[in-house]
């Protein structure tokens, strides 16, 4: 429990009133990142349905993205900025890195932010738009276990860094148990949520996705030689745009 509380505190701003601290061995708390993204998916339905009470299935789309950047912090949306940022500066190892770390905004990173973030509306209220709500409440839950299989036997180019924690030390056991977690929270919550199985969707689904964070990583490796903390917020951010799309595709 001590775990799954700082691992929520360090991953969101939910306030909970527990001073838990960073240990040793908080690396374990990787088991974790699809319960938070189940309670981060929670909160966004929550805003779903009140926003869909009172609102156009457009304006809740943007209430619910909103949320996701009130409650995290904006920390993978940062991440993506920074990444693009650097990534795509077409230079050398050092200066990507350097340019990562730095805290301005450059284009790259700017245009990255705002195509995500309306083709994520755009998703998001097609959804809406037939009242399925389901993907809200999975999304998150996805786009963090994404994480972990991006943090799987890789490694960092930087000798500090707040994704240091994670990266290179998700053991097989743990990648597995997130996996069996994630499937259990997203084909539970379908079920409860649609009355059906929707089993067809996922799985396939979710196998795209591994391949598609396997092969970005592979990018990545090629331009700084390993992953940092701003990419694992990328491909959170680009994990839950995907997930989206790739949903779109086999329900409509």
């Amino acid at each position: 429990m001590k775990r799954l509380i700082g691992i929520i505190q360090f991953m969101t701003r939910i306030p909970i009133p527990i001073d838990v601290g960073l240990d040793e061995d908080f690396h374990k708390s990787t088991i974790y990142f699809p319960i938070v993204g189940l309670v981060l998916g929670i909160c966004y339905m929550l805003v779903a349905k009140i926003g869909l009470a009172l609102f156009n299935p457009y304006i809740t789309a943007v209430l619910v993205l909103a949320s996701e950047v009130i409650l995290t912090g904006g920390l993978h949306i940062d991440g993506l900025g920074d990444s693009f940022d650097g990534l795509y500066s077409y230079r050398d190892k050092e200066k990507i890195l350097e340019i990562m770390k730095d805290s301005r905004l450059g284009t790259n990173g700017l245009l990255a932010i705002v195509i995500v973030f309306l083709l994520k509306i755009g998703f998001l209220n097609s959804l809406l738009e037939q009242n399925i709500l389901w993907p809200i409440l999975t999304m998150p839950v996805v786009a963090r276990s994404m994480q972990i299989v991006a943090s799987y036997k890789t490694r960092t180019p930087r000798e500090k860094g707040m994704g240091n924690i994670f990266i290179g030390k998700v053991s097989t056991s743990y990648l597995i148990g997130v996996i069996v977690l994630m499937l259990g929270i997203n084909l539970g919550s379908i079920y409860l949520m649609e009355g059906q199985m929707l089993y067809a969707i996922q799985i396939p689904t979710l196998l795209i996705m591994v391949v598609g964070v396997k092969l970005f990583v592979r990018s990545v490796y090629k331009k700084i030689d390993g992953i940092t903390g701003d990419i694992l917020g990328c491909i959170c951010e680009l994990s839950e745009l995907v997930y989206l799309i790739i949903l779109y595709m086999l329900m409509f």
